[in-house]
């Protein structure tokens, strides 16, 4: 019997590694996403969507579908996530490893800020009327409806419905990647002076970053939080070699006793 590998995704990444697991005949994968986008990239294996209902309910369903494990490949600010993550498989003795990006590190000529969060990021923007590009969340761009003396260009996935109640804003639907190129005339042709942006990592969103950079343009990056001390990995292939081996436990005797304790 295939065993069966848990993919928290949400991320080119966990794509990736769901492309590449889909032709192994002794693994049986399937990507887990939260649900925040509505039209995700198409996987090649099976996906389900939504939450799992907190750190219990991800034990349930870890044991219910015989997982025998887990690689968290979920955004660098999933951190929910990966601690749930974290907490139901040491519960289990489940195998976990976490497929994570680097952060992005600065260079000559760029000028970054970092703060804690959305809230540090309106602060950061000052009371002086700016232009200012948003690449973060459609969820998360809705606090700055709090400081409407800003003009907005709005980059997401998804649409901003209903669009800001701030005097002026633009919005951009898109999904990654960019390229420098691209980013540096959106910025000119939208006359951006700030930007905000999540420290993302990873070359499929770095263009903005660059093209700040060329323009000279400061940018606000919200600080990544804290994550699970687990193992990890920065590539696929390591991804796929840790599975190769990995001994798969025995998910049988693990459901029968996670069961018997319910």
């Amino acid at each position: 019997m295939p065993r069966h590998i848990l993919i928290l995704g949400g991320t080119g990444e966990a794509r990736r590694l769901a492309a590449r697991l889909a032709g192994e005949e002794n693994l049986h994968a399937i990507v887990s996403l939260a649900g925040r986008t509505e039209n995700p990239a198409q996987m090649p294996v099976p996906v389900r969507v939504g939450g799992f209902g907190g750190i219990a309910g991800l034990r349930d369903y870890l044991a219910a579908e015989a997982i025998s494990a887990v690689v968290d490949a979920t955004h660098p600010y999933a951190a929910q996530m990966s601690r749930h993550a974290a907490a139901a498989c040491a519960a289990l003795g489940v195998p976990l490893l976490a497929l994570r990006r680097q952060p992005w590190k600065p260079v000559d000529g760029d000028r970054w800020r970092e703060v804690e969060g959305v809230a540090g990021a309106l602060a950061a923007l000052g009371e002086t009327p700016r232009r200012v590009f948003l690449a973060l969340g459609r969820n998360e761009v809705r606090a700055f409806e709090a400081a409407p003396r800003h003009s907005y260009l709005v980059r997401s996935v998804d649409a901003v419905e209903p669009p800001l109640a701030v005097p002026n804003a633009n919005y951009v639907v898109a999904r990654g990647p960019f390229t420098a190129e691209g980013d540096l005339d959106l910025l000119r042709d939208h006359g951006i002076e700030i930007i905000v942006a999540k420290n993302s990592g990873g070359p499929a969103t770095y263009g903005k970053m660059e093209a700040a950079r060329a323009l000279g343009l400061e940018v606000i990056l919200l600080r990544r939080p804290d994550v699970p001390d687990v193992p990890a990995v920065e590539t696929v292939e390591e991804v796929a070699h840790w599975l190769e081996r990995t001994n798969a436990p025995d998910t049988q005797s693990r459901t029968r006793a996670h069961r018997s304790a319910l």
